[in-house]
């Protein structure tokens, strides 16, 4: 199947020079929650890629004071390891309604024998996938966080779920997807010519990123087989840079934040204590 990259312009952001090129793929803070609808998380879709490719002026401003009049209103908790501030409620590119915050954490990569924090992460979730969760209330937050079914819930919803990824030291593009690719193949135990053609695709994406600190990354799920990818450098993006339809990959991706080996524990154990609020 074949995927376009087409240029995506917003009139809140100064752009460089774009280029198209065709590639060829086969914690804290809660609000109550409504009522949603669940899907099939097998269920069979076709994989299909479209990329939307801007090239933002670089910028190293660490928080996004500058993204809008909104943003900077608005209510912030802050990731305690790395200091980063997460809007509590954040409307995300590809979505219709805001989505709500409902856990923060990092990522922490070992360099001779030394930790080093590399970006830390908040888990947004539509309002509406609290009502799916019923059967947990009244569970504490280490049952909430060794429950794999509960996200396995979460994700199989036709509800929107969100992650956002602020870097806290510069990345480039082939190592930051080196590391989640890493993360991504052991889940797919049985990967088909379309799963590994979408990874290859999909690393394509980021080896043409420069991933300076306090670059944005929002990986957002509006169903369980869709993934839409947004990159800035400028604060909070304003448009869906990737589209992605695949739904192992989706999950698999998915599974590497809130699955059982998560790659950020903290980020987890933050949702979960989040979850065993709004769930007493």
């Amino acid at each position: 199947m074949l995927g376009t990259i087409t240029p995506c312009l917003s009139p809140s952001i100064n752009f460089l020079p774009r280029s198209n090129h065709v590639l060829t793929t086969t914690s804290n803070s809660i609000l109550p929650l409504n009522h949603g609808h669940c899907v099939t998380l097998f269920s069979a879709s076709p994989l299909h890629f479209t990329f939307y490719r801007s090239f933002r002026r670089p910028n190293t401003l660490f928080f996004a004071e500058t993204a809008s009049s909104a943003a900077t209103n608005a209510e912030y908790v802050e990731e305690p390891a790395t200091n980063v501030k997460f809007q509590t409620s954040l409307m995300v590119p590809g979505c219709s309604d805001s989505l709500i915050l409902l856990g923060t954490g990092f990522r922490e990569k070992v360099f001779a024998i030394i930790g080093v924090k590399v970006y830390a992460a908040g888990l947004y979730l539509n309002q509406s996938i609290i009502s799916e969760l019923n059967v947990w209330k009244g569970q504490s937050k280490d049952t909430i966080q060794g429950d794999s079914s509960l996200f396995k819930t979460i994700f199989q919803t036709s509800l929107e779920k969100s992650l956002q990824i602020i870097l806290v030291r510069d990345v480039d593009g082939k190592t930051f997807w080196d590391a989640l690719s890493d993360a991504i193949s052991p889940r797919i135990v049985e990967p088909t010519t379309e799963d590994e053609s979408a990874l290859s695709a999909f690393r394509d994406f980021f080896l043409n990123l420069s991933l300076r600190k306090g670059t944005f990354i929002i990986l957002t799920w509006p169903n369980p087989s869709k993934l839409l990818v947004s990159v800035s450098s400028q604060g909070l993006p304003s448009a869906v840079d990737a589209t992605m339809e695949s739904t192992n990959v989706a999950s698999a991706l998915f599974d590497v934040f809130l699955g059982d080996n998560p790659v950020s524990p903290s980020l987890k154990a933050s949702v979960a204590e989040g979850l065993s609020k709004v769930l007493k």
